[in-house]
């Protein structure tokens, strides 16, 4: 799936499929769905400031997702980044968690479901 989301007055295409949990273990060595669920959890908890490793999990998800959709975006997520003014997370977080979302939302019901 794809979208065109705004990010320091740019326009910003995202992207994902089923291959961006292989792109995002490839190039940062980690797990999507765990950082995800984790950087949801921080933006949850109230604290008034995310931790620093959350804010680095966040540039890195929303960086592999541009990247996914327009293949002339830097290698580098500091290139990346260098090209937007400061932006609110917490306004940019939404709409890359609300595309994950639907990107991975089960379309079928389990198994045992189906048997009863």
């Amino acid at each position: 799936m794809e979208k065109t989301i705004t990010i320091s007055d740019k326009e910003v295409k995202i992207r994902t499929s089923a291959a961006l949990p292989r792109l995002y273990r490839i190039k940062f060595g980690r797990d999507i769905f765990k950082d995800l669920l984790g950087l949801k959890n921080e933006i949850q908890s109230g604290e008034e400031t995310l931790p620093t490793e959350a804010l680095e999990i966040f540039e890195n998800i929303a960086y592999i997702m541009a990247a996914h959709a327009d293949p002339s975006v830097s290698g580098n997520v500091s290139e990346w980044l260098e090209q937007f003014e400061t932006f609110d997370i917490y306004k940019v977080l939404p709409e890359i968690l609300t595309l994950w979302g639907a990107e991975t939302e089960q379309t079928s019901s389990a198994k045992k479901e189906n048997e009863q």
